[in-house]
């Protein structure tokens, strides 16, 4: 590869895909907050193009779309590595698990410089184990192994990726979007999540139909599709819970949907850093939250909102019930979300700080793994 010289570093970010999802959405905020005079983008899918692909051209970075099928595609290191090659690319900077496996041998091949991975979900439990020992292996290949909590973290390493090289980095959101109005006097419960089975809506239709029985005037709003919706159709159907219920599909303007909200709800059986709630607690909303994943890292327990255990109805059903009833309390947990997404969740710092992983520069300040939580403590992320 021919030597950088004064020309801005040139980023490759290798992705599965640029469908709608929390993953794909930070790649258009690093394609927006760039420091253009020291960085150029481009932005390789292994997959189709996707729905954002657009807007990550909007911002001026070309998007390549290599439209590989899914399965084992040993000549896709090949192809990748050409691109890296004809890119002169400085870093590559994939996102989960089979961009690392596929990438990290291409940029070897051709000499990259720095080699930075992020992991957007924990356990790799949805791998082979055969595919789980590619991981850790490749692993070993990558400068830094950012994981986006200390619970993901601490599952790479018990994986087998090296403890040396793994920092943890939260999400950010960009707060701008989001004004902090506060919990909706009235308002709808709201959830924002792709219809899939580890986001567990089956479990928060359950606890609706326990809310309902007394809180007569809850209703709730769900936004987002998958593959699962047609069975939550017929569950909240089979609850009886009719128009209580609104099933809204992908929606463009979330701020708008959280701002007419009373609470949000993340009912899931597993999370990395989830955008959804980081955004909800931007928008001074309580939350109510699974504990599980990242998420004891995001909500303090009793102050920004309540978490409970996953897949246990009646305990969602309760937390939601003391927000419902107490509205004063409500509008104090919301506003103290909002301060910890200021000071905790936002976009800028985020990118910023992945700029200077880029450069080698402000490495050590970003923590490694930690022991397990307390039942009640907030793990501060860095960001």
């Amino acid at each position: 590869m021919a030597k950088r010289g004064r020309r801005p570093w040139r980023v490759a970010h290798v992705t599965l895909g640029l469908d709608v999802g929390g993953q794909e959405k930070l790649l258009v905020e690093f394609a927006r907050r760039a420091d253009r005079a020291r960085f150029e983008l481009h932005v390789i899918v292994m997959g189709g193009r996707g729905k954002l692909a657009a807007a990550i051209e909007a911002c001026g970075w070309p998007v390549t779309a290599l439209n590989e099928p899914p399965g084992l595609r040993p000549r896709l290191v090949w192809r990748l590595a050409d691109h890296f090659r004809r890119l002169d690319c400085d870093v590559v900077h994939t996102h989960d698990d089979k961009p690392l496996m596929y990438s990290v041998p291409a940029a070897r091949l051709v000499g990259v410089r720095r080699i930075i991975h992020t992991q957007h979900h924990g356990k790799l439990d949805i791998l082979s184990r055969r595919q789980e020992r590619v991981v850790a292996w490749t692993a070993h290949g990558v400068d830094r192994f950012v994981c986006v909590s200390h619970d993901s973290a601490r599952q790479m390493i018990a994986q087998g990726v090296p403890a040396r090289r793994v920092r943890v980095l939260c999400n950010g959101i960009d707060l701008a979007r989001f004004r902090g109005h506060g919990p909706k006097p009235g308002g709808p419960i709201v959830t924002v999540a792709r219809l899939s089975p580890e986001k567990d809506i089956a479990n928060l239709l359950r606890a609706m139909a326990l809310v309902s029985r007394d809180d007569t005037d809850a209703r709730l709003e769900i936004a987002g599709d998958g593959p699962v919706r047609e069975d939550l159709l017929s569950l909240a159907a089979e609850l009886g819970l009719g128009p209580r219920v609104k099933f809204l599909g992908e929606t463009n303007d979330v701020p708008a949907l959280l701002a007419r909200a009373s609470l949000f709800v993340l009912p899931s059986q597993a999370e990395g850093i989830s955008l959804t709630l980081l955004e909800a607690m931007a928008s001074g909303l309580p939350v109510v939250a699974t504990r599980v994943g990242g998420n004891p890292e995001v909500v303090n327990d009793g102050r920004t909102g309540w978490l409970v255990p996953p897949r246990d109805p009646e305990a969602l059903a309760d937390a939601i019930g003391r927000l419902r009833g107490d509205p004063a309390g409500a509008a104090s947990m919301g506003s103290a979300g909002r301060s910890r997404a200021e000071a905790c969740f936002d976009v800028r710092h985020m990118v910023a700080r992945y700029e200077a992983l880029y450069e080698r520069r402000a490495d050590a300040d970003l923590p490694q793994a930690t022991q397990p939580l307390h039942r009640r403590e907030v793990q501060p992320c860095a960001s």
